[in-house]
């Protein structure tokens, strides 16, 4: 995600109206294809900073019973897991005299808010991925710390990882998802709101950087987004990590990109892909080789289709393949 400076200035007023004196519409040249946030569901969380799951971890004895033998009684066990969210937030400041130079404030201000709406998806589908509380406490556990380990066998989460061979500061993974209420969805807190939260506070008294600091008035608006995510049920998240990006780019179908072979012991990990709606999420470069391995009339693993209002989309064994930006090419290989 690419950030500049802290405030509008008159030369970038300059470069957002047309000769016309009519705001721009602008090229979103930074925007990024994360298709993981159309997907993912969203839970009121059941506490005021995120959600606490109850999971079974036993199962009662049970007892072929003999006659005039009895039978001794026994329970089941459990174990809470809370998953916390964070708060994402910004402010956005433009000087009023700015603002209203082209006789639309409303409209510039608009431009802008495109901007802060964009960069807070990004923000938030990089977290969804690679957070780590242990390293950034307030930001919210993504996925890759859950599952980074292709050697653990009883670690919650951690004996989903499969490996494609790759080693390295090079690679990338594929993963598989199934959302839903019972499996794994985003949480925001109890009694808040759910998505990203705007409000226009109007005309201010702002402060510039000098020392010290002189007034002016201007406009601002505040974003927040209480956002987390829930891993109900480890199963139901595969990670299909070590895949070589150099050969994903060259075309190669060595290492497991392009092999279904991953792709079908992933599916075959989760215990019932009917418990909500499976996704498989990669980055554009594999995007790229699972196209065209869906256009080689060859073989039948791969189909593309046109769902109504979207482009081409690519599937493998009817699951859905979608793009990542957020998913990076230069992983650390899992050992």
């Amino acid at each position: 995600m690419s950030t500049i400076g802290t405030k509008l200035t008159l030369a970038d007023w300059a470069k957002r109206v047309d000769p016309d004196g009519k705001t721009s519409a602008i090229v979103e040249m930074l925007n990024e294809t994360n298709e993981i946030l159309d997907d993912m569901i969203w839970v009121e969380g059941n506490l005021p900073t995120g959600h606490r799951t109850t999971i079974r971890t036993g199962l009662p004895s049970v007892t072929w019973r003999k006659l005039n033998y009895g039978v001794q009684p026994s329970k089941s066990t459990t174990v809470q897991v809370d998953d916390t969210c964070g708060m994402l937030e910004a402010y956005a400041e433009v000087d009023k005299a700015l603002a209203d130079l082209n006789g639309n404030t409303a409209e510039f201000r608009l431009s802008e808010d495109r901007a802060f709406l964009e960069a807070m998806n990004q923000e938030f589908a990089d977290t969804l991925i690679y957070g780590d509380t242990d390293t950034d406490p307030e930001k919210f556990l993504g996925l890759a710390p859950r599952y980074y380990d292709v050697l653990a066998t009883t670690s919650l989460g951690n004996n989903n990882v499969l490996s494609a061979g790759g080693s390295g500061n090079d690679t990338s993974s594929i993963w598989l998802v199934v959302w839903g209420l019972n499996t794994v969805h985003g949480i925001f807190p109890k009694g808040s709101k759910a998505g990203i939260y705007s409000q226009d506070l109007g005309e201010q008294t702002l402060f510039d950087s000098a020392t010290p600091a002189g007034r002016y008035q201007g406009y601002r608006t505040h974003y927040q987004w209480k956002c987390g995510l829930c891993v109900r049920d480890w199963r139901y998240i595969v990670r299909i990590a070590n895949v070589e990006t150099a050969l994903a780019t060259t075309g190669s179908t060595t290492n497991g990109v392009a092999s279904p072979n991953l792709l079908v012991q992933a599916m075959n990990w989760i215990p019932n892909l009917r418990m909500g709606k499976p996704v498989f999420y990669c980055n554009r470069n594999l995007k790229t080789q699972f196209d065209q391995m869906a256009i080689n009339k060859s073989n039948a693993f791969y189909t593309s289709e046109a769902p109504f209002g979207r482009g081409p989309q690519t599937n493998f064994l009817g699951i859905p393949i979608k793009k990542v930006d957020a998913i990076l090419s230069t992983e650390t290989a899992l050992s």
